[in-house]
């Protein structure tokens, strides 16, 4: 765990980059205060280790309390447990990060699950599970840390969707609405916040090299990543306050020409390429030990 700081005052129109009442990028993110959500491994502890690289304060939040403080630990930040499915877990997080470190200035919404199964054999325990942590999770830790940035007129809210809330895969299809939903609703909230001065950052990745992706077979439309690349590209976005940021940047040309076709055509098109059964061919033997994890049974 770090050591407490003192709490900040209210800061300045040129500490916040602000010009006649209008955001600008702030690319210096020494001092600034970052949470991120499911980063005790994978993509969210990349995340930490290069938000902290650049100067930042983070704070990481996991359900694996245990392996929170670890991680964190290692890189000098503070850890705690959070449960992004607890409305009540989210706000006593978000408290303590901002207790310890001082107001919030970056929410990265980064926990999620992804089973693979057919649709037709998902068990309701599975679909809920995954609308809870994947969906319900973003909105839970959206509406806790831009109702502190609106305040503040300052903040940037990062949710990490997937490649999967553009393009549809077999074998993945509710975690395909659940990253769908992440887009749309990244979307709506900065629609509505658009005059509040909180930023919006929703990022794409395809295929990342995680305990999430294990057993699973590259397709050339999602060829792997690794989960630095992602951090990079998170690290971009706030930097430059980008709206959409693709991982690896090659997805946004693959993701909009997708988007033209229309529906059927999508469908044959995506048939013919492989990715209705791409997910499901994967090695489930490699997948025991992260299904067992997320347990939705």
């Amino acid at each position: 765990m770090v050591p407490s700081r003192p709490a900040r005052g209210p800061r300045t129109s040129a500490q916040l980059g602000m010009k006649g009442g209008t955001v600008t990028a702030d690319r210096n993110l020494t001092g600034r205060v970052v949470a991120i959500t499911g980063a005790a491994r994978g993509i969210g502890a990349a995340t930490a280790r290069a938000f902290a690289a650049a100067g930042a304060s983070v704070a990481i939040g996991d359900l694996d309390a245990d392996l929170a403080v670890r991680t964190a630990a290692e890189i000098g930040c503070l850890g705690s447990g959070v449960d992004v499915t607890d409305h009540d877990s989210v706000e006593k997080f978000l408290d303590e990060v901002e207790q310890r470190l001082g107001p919030l200035d970056v929410m990265v919404n980064n926990a999620g699950i992804m089973p693979v199964t057919q649709m037709l054999d998902e068990s309701p325990e599975s679909v809920r599970r995954q609308l809870a942590v994947n969906v319900a999770g973003v909105v839970f830790g959206t509406q806790h840390a831009a109702s502190r940035m609106v305040a503040r007129r300052s903040g940037h809210i990062v949710n990490v969707a997937s490649a999967a809330g553009r393009i549809a895969f077999g074998g993945v299809a509710t975690y395909t609405a659940t990253k769908f939903a992440v887009v749309g609703f990244t979307e709506a909230a900065a629609l509505e916040l658009r005059d509040s001065g909180v930023r919006f950052t929703c990022v794409l990745p395809g295929v990342v090299n995680t305990e999430l992706t294990s057993g699973l077979r590259d397709h050339w439309l999602l060829r792997s990543c690794e989960p630095e690349e992602v951090a990079a590209g998170v690290v971009a976005g706030v930097r430059r306050h980008r709206r959409t940021v693709y991982v690896p940047a090659r997805l946004r040309p693959v993701s909009w020409a997708y988007g033209l076709l229309p529906g059927a055509a999508r469908t044959q098109v995506m048939a013919a390429l492989g990715a209705g059964h791409r997910m499901l061919d994967g090695d489930d033997t490699a997948r025991r030990d992260y299904n067992r994890r997320i347990d939705t049974r």
